[in-house]
């Protein structure tokens, strides 16, 4: 069964997926496409932007989704993952689960009888990605000849975007403290990409390197879900690398300011970053919706 736990998973079909968004977006796909369809939400980690764009995404197609919290479930209390998945089979169309381990995902999907859709692992976010490559492309109108940097810790959202850059045709370099690298394997499937497409991706400790010609600053939260018992040493290894507007002078003329949010401010971006005119987080956080829109309409579509 087909399922979307990574970037690659799509490695093929992300233009395909991506200009699908773009029509549901513009009101140009049929109505009610996923009429009757049933989405089961498992939710192990805490959620704004995820669980209401799922939700009304599945609403609006025509379909419903059904929010479970570790609470709501037996996998909460020990059942096996295996067990879960064979029996949400038998009632759901789909499952979207945002998720602790990428492992607990992986193993899901091996099970399930239904696509699974990853809302969030410790070393992936493919929705968040597919949103930016669409905010990306509605702001600047091509991918051609573009280059993000992302700033900060190369967690979950980083090693997306690492994958989904080359493949779109463009070029990414990742500025971070020693010691906060992306994941290896990603990195290494990241420039294989790059090698196919003829782009770049470059990760480096010094800022003014990695912001050479960038059309898109990002970052994201120094301490994630998880790390909290990091936090004070994060916040002195990241502190040189906060967005402000400094930062954004390096960037090119024109460029824009990307968070997946729940952003800090004053932490890794400063307020008058963060709400200035270069800011297109709001229109990131709405296009999660028509991005996963797509991808449910990929997968769940007869």
């Amino acid at each position: 069964m087909d399922s979307l736990l990574s970037v690659c998973d799509i490695k093929e079909d992300v233009t395909y997926i991506l200009d699908l968004a773009s029509k549901i977006k513009a009101g140009e796909m049929e109505e009610k496409p996923l009429q009757d369809k049933t989405l089961a939400m498992i939710f192990q980690k805490s959620s704004t932007r995820t669980r209401v764009s799922f939700d009304v995404g599945m609403y609006q197609l025509g379909g419903r989704a059904i929010f479970l919290s570790s609470n709501d479930l037996q996998m909460g209390r020990g059942e096996p993952i295996l067990d879960t998945a064979k029996v949400l089979s038998r009632f759901v169309d789909g499952i979207m689960i945002r998720a602790i381990k990428h492992s607990d995902v992986e193993e899901l999907a091996k099970y399930s009888d239904v696509p699974v859709i990853s809302g969030l692992t410790d070393l992936e976010h493919p929705c968040q990605a597919l949103a930016d490559a669409l905010t990306i492309k509605g702001h600047f109108g091509t991918f051609e000849g573009k280059k993000i940097c992302f700033v900060g810790d190369g967690n979950n959202v980083c090693n997306s975007l690492l994958l989904i850059a080359p493949l779109l045709g463009m070029d990414m370099s990742v500025a971070c403290p020693k010691g906060y690298e992306p994941d290896e394997e990603i990195l290494n499937k990241a420039k294989e990409f790059a090698t196919e497409n003829n782009t770049e991706i470059t990760v480096s400790d010094d800022i003014g390197i990695a912001l050479e010609n960038v059309d898109v600053v990002y970052t994201d939260v120094w301490v994630s879900m998880g790390d909290e018992a990091e936090a004070a040493q994060r916040e002195i290894d990241f502190a040189p690398f906060q967005v402000n507007t400094d930062l954004m002078a390096l960037a090119n003329e024109g460029a824009i300011f990307m968070h997946c949010l729940p952003a800090i401010r004053g932490q890794e971006v400063t307020a008058d970053v963060i709400d200035g005119p270069q800011s297109v987080i709001y229109d990131e956080a709405e296009n999660r919706m028509h991005a996963q829109k797509a991808v449910l309409y990929y997968y769940l579509k007869d």
